[in-house]
């Protein structure tokens, strides 16, 4: 069970935890090959279905990461280079990657939020200050949470991503706390709750979809939605 006691603020994650992140993507790659359609459409029927890029992007995700290992976490980077060679492979201007991927990001920052979500960051931000903590690329100001948080680390900006202690390290210094005072809440059990108690944060396992937990070390607290953690710490 959490220690109430010892919270003076608490970390998210974004993805999956406050929007389903996979309709968001497919949105976003559909709108992406639409403008490849329109501006490189020999690129678009190379590549005629998302599937096709996401295949092409994780080829060059691992190409670049062998070349430039400080990008594994730069999701952005590797969107911006899969679209470069695709527009390669078709003979087309490989320039235009820049304002394809603005069409992608533009649609990856549409979330549409779980229904608690909204409504339990209005209840956590009223007692405890909040840091959104993601390995993914969207922007909290972007998809309308700017408001909401005191700090967002993301892996793209940090370097390195969950699980790795040093981003929940800092997450906690970007408060002036140590990661004792904090509790984290995600979905992930691997990334957020595993990466958050193994950093000495508390860890608030988010499972909206009856999982089962098979790992020997718990989390702090096990929820279905947002408001149970809410009306545990009495916001």
């Amino acid at each position: 069970m959490i220690d109430v006691s010892k919270i003076k603020a608490i970390s998210l994650d974004l993805d999956d935890t406050l929007w389903p992140i996979w309709p968001v993507i497919e949105r976003a790659e559909l709108a992406l090959h639409h403008w490849l359609e329109e501006h490189a459409p020999m690129t678009a029927a190379l590549f005629s279905t998302p599937a096709a890029l996401r295949d092409l992007r994780n080829y060059a995700s691992t190409e670049l990461v062998k070349r430039k290992p400080e990008l594994k976490y730069d999701l952005s980077a590797l969107r911006r280079e899969s679209i470069r060679l695709a527009l390669f492979r078709a003979k087309e201007d490989p320039l235009m990657a820049e304002a394809a991927f603005d069409v992608f990001m533009a649609e990856r920052n549409k979330v549409v939020f779980y229904d608690d979500a909204l409504p339990a960051l209005e209840r956590l931000r009223t007692r405890y200050p909040l840091v959104a903590l993601s390995n993914g690329n969207a922007n909290v100001h972007a998809v309308g949470l700017g408001p909401y948080f005191s700090a967002s680390i993301s892996a793209r900006e940090f370097g390195v991503g969950k699980p790795d202690a040093k981003i929940f390290y800092a997450a906690a210094g970007a408060l002036d706390l140590t990661p004792s005072d904090m509790v984290h809440i995600g979905d992930d059990a691997s990334l957020d709750v595993l990466g958050a108690l193994n950093a000495g944060m508390q860890a608030v396992w988010l499972n909206r979809g009856d999982h089962l937990w098979a790992r020997e070390q718990a989390p702090s607290m096990t929820v279905s939605h947002l408001h149970e953690v809410c009306d545990l710490l009495g916001c």
